[in-house]
């Protein structure tokens, strides 16, 4: 499929590989703020010269601000696109599991039995998901985090590198847990 990224800075790069490791042809960046080389203007502009009826298109804006990301989502929905989920073929996903569109599994990352993820949620490499766990939508796991069996994540939460939630914990929405945290579910 002939790709578009939503976002154009460090986090865009990382998932033009990813795109193009699952058989895609990344073909520009669309950035409502900023121009240069390989940004093909503003989502109004593009949308007018790449119609949704012959490209699809991946969030590629990191999660600094989570909420603004979960907005540039919205926007791509609303014009139509397509989102297809991106998974590396060096990442596990159990056939029980269900990945939202929009998500994306980088290598290495396990995704176990009777998973569900939300759509544009995020797994970096060596991010292990155990069994029955569910991750809200706009969720980013950072490498080497381990979420442990019958684990709720809530949507817009980010789980840093390393940390561990801990065997059927709930994250509350939006949350943030912090790099080689041990996460029970009481922290705040």
């Amino acid at each position: 499929m002939k790709l578009l990224l939503y976002g154009s800075r460090d986090f865009a790069a990382t998932i033009n590989e990813l795109a193009r490791h699952c058989g895609h042809e990344v073909v520009g960046m669309v950035d409502d703020y900023n121009t240069g080389s390989g940004i093909l203007g503003s989502l109004i502009q593009v949308a007018a010269s790449h119609s949704p009826q012959h490209y699809g298109m991946v969030l590629a804006i990191g999660y600094k601000n989570l909420a603004a990301r979960w907005q540039a989502w919205r926007r791509i929905v609303e014009y139509g696109y397509e989102t297809p989920k991106l998974i590396h073929p060096l990442a596990y996903v159990a056939d029980t599991s269900f990945i939202g569109v929009g998500s994306m599994i980088m290598a290495g990352a396990l995704v176990d039995t009777r998973v569900n993820i939300g759509e544009a949620t995020v797994l970096w490499p060596r991010a292990c998901v155990n069994h029955d766990v569910c991750i809200g939508d706009n969720s980013f796991i950072s490498p080497n985090a381990t979420i442990c069996g019958a684990v709720t994540i809530g949507s817009h939460s980010f789980i840093g590198a390393g940390a561990v939630v801990v065997d059927h914990a709930t994250v509350s929405p939006g949350s943030f847990v912090k790099a080689a945290e041990r996460y029970t579910g009481h922290n705040t």
